[in-house]
């Protein structure tokens, strides 16, 4: 299980404390330091089966600057994987790697049901 964050990241640090919390062990991976690759995306966002804006962090400074909410919509799909895996404030955090199961930003009911599956 890979933990995907960003440490100055309160939703980030929440995640962090819930999973030590419930003893679930992770490898964490600090996404400006070591920002997610286009081949690691493809595959994420093909297992996650949600559309690919949800991996983009659309609360962020750069995705403002850079006017992505008018951009994203023309832009092909390899064109936005291509400019996620470009930087890794982008991309939309934290992000819970576990085989099949991709959990994007940190809803404490969503990881319950599907790390403590209860």
């Amino acid at each position: 299980m890979v933990f995907i964050n960003y440490p100055k990241c309160t939703t980030c640090k929440n995640a962090k404390n819930w999973l030590d919390e419930n003893n679930i062990e992770y490898e964490e991976r600090h996404i400006k330091e070591n920002n997610p690759t286009y081949n690691e995306l493809k595959e994420w966002y093909k297992k996650s089966n949600l559309p690919l804006k949800r991996f983009f962090n659309t609360s962020g400074m750069l995705y403002k600057s850079m006017n992505l909410k008018d951009k994203l919509p023309t832009m092909t799909e390899e064109e936005q994987l291509m400019l996620l895996a470009s930087d890794g404030m982008l991309v939309r955090r934290p992000l819970l790697i576990d085989g099949d199961n991709i959990l994007i930003g940190f809803k404490q009911p969503q990881w319950k049901a599907v790390l403590l599956k209860e």
